[in-house]
């Protein structure tokens, strides 16, 4: 994170006697990235962090395999199609992914258990509902249009709020996801020409302090799922402090960035992890150049495989090609992607007409490996999408 926060209770220094009420010491917690040599925060537990009583591996279940996309294929995923029911952590259907990154699909009704994912970050975009996310750090409340960003090791839980079905996108990095690079200062400020700022960014305001006995976790790792019991209730902590916690962006506050002419997908970058961008493609100004075609033009980024999530508004480069709110687009490398036909002419129309403004909002996953296929994402395929082009 690109800058300081202290929450509840901390002593003056760190690594110093921090006494409870009844004399005995407070328990430090330093979260830190990159062997101490990146961000950190620094948490103080009523109990010690460390004390576990059980240790069971948990078998994680045939839908989280991935299989090539051959034949090679643009692909649309409709995810309304998919069944719901579930937790926002257990009950995620994956769709595609790779060594650096992997997304899934969940409609969740019920709270989540305690989790930890230890093998990266995630970043969940809330496409609808409103959802309560409690952390060691304290409480988040989410709803349409939020991204969650939840840094490596942060254990949490979700729940559903009012009732709702929470429908959300999950992309776990197998490193960070941060703000990308040009929009910070050297000492991590957001820069004047970035399309969000630190205001935009919600993090946890005060300790969410549960007292209880033994409590199971489901921790991630690189090897595969186990599930912790700790003697204590990891949400003890009374305070903490630093720049490494959970944050909310929503995708309202992104400032677009316009051109006269059609602008690369660059303008839109949200975050960056390792081997992958996220970008927020929102409401704007169409392209104002008086010939101006506005509208995606055909291209082919020989380096990416594009993964876009449908998250509102009107679609035109996708006119006749059944892409509606909920679809996922999948176009790889080794094929190059365009508007659908009579999508250009429609726009230049459009403009014409007076329509000054594009309504669409999606989320789009560009990984600089291919990306394999999870059978949640070949059970909603639809099998005409590739074929739209021609026809």
């Amino acid at each position: 994170m690109p800058y300081y926060r202290t929450v509840g209770e901390v002593p003056r220094k760190r690594h110093v006697q921090f006494r409870r009420p009844d004399g005995g010491l407070y328990a430090e917690e330093l979260m830190g990235e990159e062997g101490f040599s990146s961000d950190s925060s620094l948490l103080y537990h009523r109990h010690l962090p460390t004390a576990i009583v059980k240790a069971e591996a948990v078998t994680e279940g045939s839908g989280a395999a991935l299989s090539p996309n051959l034949p090679l294929s643009p692909r649309h995923f409709r995810t309304q199609n998919l069944s719901e029911g579930g937790d926002l952590v257990t009950g995620r259907r994956v769709l595609a992914g790779n060594g650096d990154v992997r997304m899934s699909y969940a409609a969740a009704d019920r709270p989540s258990e305690l989790y930890r994912d230890s093998k990266g970050d995630e970043c969940v975009y809330i496409a609808s509902g409103r959802v309560r996310f409690e952390s060691t750090y304290g409480v988040i409340e989410a709803g349409e249009g939020d991204y969650v960003v939840i840094p490596t090791g942060t254990i949490h839980r979700w729940v559903p709020l009012d009732g709702t079905v929470v429908k959300a996108l999950a992309i776990e990095a197998a490193g960070h996801i941060r703000p990308p690079k040009r929009y910070l200062s050297q000492y991590g400020q957001f820069l004047e020409h970035a399309p969000y700022s630190e205001r935009d960014l919600r993090a946890p305001g005060e300790p969410l302090i549960v007292e209880d006995s033994e409590t199971p976790v489901l921790v991630r790792t690189r090897g595969g799922l186990t599930r912790l019991t700790y003697a204590h209730h990891p949400f003890d902590v009374v305070g903490w402090d630093g720049y490494l916690y959970p944050y909310a962006f929503n995708i309202a506050d992104f400032e677009p960035i316009v051109k006269r002419t059609h602008a690369p997908p660059p303008v839109h970058q949200t975050f960056e992890g390792p081997g992958f961008v996220i970008c927020s493609f929102c409401p704007r100004p169409l392209d104002f150049h008086p010939e101006a075609v506005p509208i995606p033009y055909n291209h082919h980024n020989v380096d990416s495989d594009e993964f876009m999530f449908y998250a509102g508004g009107d679609y035109t480069a996708r006119k006749g090609s059944g892409i509606d709110v909920g679809s996922i687009s999948l176009h790889p490398a080794g094929f190059t992607h365009g508007p659908q036909p009579g999508a250009v002419e429609a726009a230049v129309e459009a403009v014409r007409q007076g329509v000054t403004v594009t309504s669409e909002l999606a989320v789009m996953v560009d990984t600089f490996r291919p990306l394999d296929l999870g059978d949640a994402a070949l059970a909603c395929e639809d099998p005409g999408y590739a074929w739209t082009w021609a026809r």
